[in-house]
């Protein structure tokens, strides 16, 4: 079984979790994950499986789409709502105003190429160890600030202590920084609420899938639905449908001509409609060579 899934992932679950619920409910073993999602997070996490996991590497840098929640008022060391506050938050009748024409001057900062620090408890390496296990140990956590993208930045609403927001997002970006640091500005603190995916590259939620809809299509025989089309996958580089012979070639790592598509640098090659056989790179004129071969072993 080779394909791609869009999952909405619940709360509460890490995307490693649900990689292993998915090998279940298949399985199989060769299961992976397309962007980590946070554990509090909900949303869009693409999962490949058999030999379409070699999929990753085009997706490394795929741009992601957020909806949230941004609590003003104090401050958590995760940067979210599953840690402890580090100021006391304030009572319910005291709650920090906020102002969503304020809010929304304030996020025009965060636009553009920006230099944020990532959160204490984040996957970054020091010294080869994640931070979040330092973290957890009450051990000092040194990190360096790194240049992100974030293409959009809307403050949507705002009411009591709590503003609501789209974010448009290059990969590496931290929106739990973003509403920590928010909060320093104003003075009050802040953290993230929640937080909900609602795309990655071309995958959106609106083509997503529950674990239960998955665990339910596998009983019934009609998991192959629940699969994203091979031609929708990696939309950026062109299809060809090659012949039986290219085929063959392409499938043990032979270059071949494939003169319909001379002019484009690499594309993806399928044998029928729904074969996906291999990623090829151009070498000159109308041979293609295949960078990978999508058939055979998984890895």
């Amino acid at each position: 079984m080779n394909g791609v899934l869009i999952l909405d992932k619940p709360a509460r679950l890490t995307s490693h979790d649900v990689v292993n619920r998915v090998r279940r409910i298949l399985g199989q073993r060769s299961v992976g994950h397309l962007g980590t999602l946070d554990p509090a997070a909900t949303g869009v996490l693409p999962v490949v499986f058999g030999n379409l996991t070699r999929l990753a590497q085009f997706y490394s840098h795929s741009e992601k789409t957020y909806e949230g929640a941004i609590r003003f008022g104090f401050a958590t060391d995760t940067y979210d709502a599953d840690g402890e506050p580090t100021t006391p938050p304030p009572e319910e009748n005291k709650l920090v105003p906020i102002d969503v024409c304020e809010l929304r001057a304030l996020a025009l900062q965060f636009q553009g190429i920006i230099r944020q620090m990532p959160p204490p408890f984040s996957a970054k390496k020091i010294g080869g160890v994640p931070a979040y296990k330092l973290a957890r140990k009450k051990q000092e956590v040194v990190l360096q600030p790194v240049l992100v993208e974030i293409k959009e930045f809307e403050i949507l609403s705002a009411a009591g202590d709590q503003a609501t927001f789209r974010a448009r997002v290059a990969s590496g970006t931290y929106i739990r920084s973003v509403a920590h640091d928010m909060g320093q500005r104003l003075g009050c603190g802040a953290h993230l609420a929640s937080l909900r995916r609602t795309a990655v590259a071309e995958f959106a939620i609106g083509d997503a899938h529950t674990l239960a809809e998955l665990e339910a299509a596998m009983q019934q025989g009609t998991v192959d639905a629940l699969f994203v089309h091979p031609r929708k996958l990696v939309p950026q580089l062109p299809s060809v449908t090659a012949s039986e012979e290219s085929a063959a070639l392409i499938r043990s790592g032979r270059a071949t001509n494939l003169p319909e598509m001379s002019k484009a640098p690499q594309i993806k090659v399928f044998y029928g409609q729904r074969d996906l056989i291999a990623i090829a790179t151009r070498v000159a004129g109308t041979l293609f060579h295949p960078r990978v071969v999508f058939t055979g072993s998984a890895d």
